[in-house]
């Protein structure tokens, strides 16, 4: 029950109020099951680009962090082969920061900003990752 007002009131925001270069909406009739669009930042490799993303929400939400994914291939060092997304906010502490005061909002807010930044300290793709450094030193 917790999940599907938060997840009601969540959406709404998102509807009225998106962040800047994001949107989001509920696939079809299911309401766990989300698709979001992120545009590329300026002054970034990826400006002008539209990314997609896939997120599921778990039954235990917010207690629990969103599943997000790119559908849209992404050449970036946190960022798999697969659209699987290497970030704190979607793990569970200890390893993570993801905490139920957090929204899918913020998370997609930190995704964009994650794509203007890469977080060299947790790559999920090392080859990228060393090809980063090698480029930017």
């Amino acid at each position: 029950m917790q999940r599907t007002s938060r997840l009601k009131r969540e959406l709404q925001m998102l509807s009225t109020e998106p962040p800047p270069g994001i949107t989001c909406w509920q696939t079809e009739e299911r309401m766990d099951e989300l698709r979001a669009q992120i545009v590329g930042g300026t002054g970034t490799p990826y400006e002008g680009g539209l990314f997609s993303l896939e997120i599921k929400v778990p039954e235990r939400y917010p207690f629990e962090p969103p599943k997000m994914r790119f559908l849209t291939p992404i050449y970036h060092p946190n960022i798999d082969n697969s659209g699987r997304i290497c970030h704190d906010a979607l793990k569970l502490p200890p390893k993570g920061a993801w905490k139920p005061s957090l929204n899918i909002s913020t998370v997609l807010s930190s995704i964009q900003l994650l794509m203007a930044e890469p977080n060299p300290d947790d790559p999920l793709m090392a080859d990228i990752h060393t090809e980063a450094r090698q480029l930017l030193t």
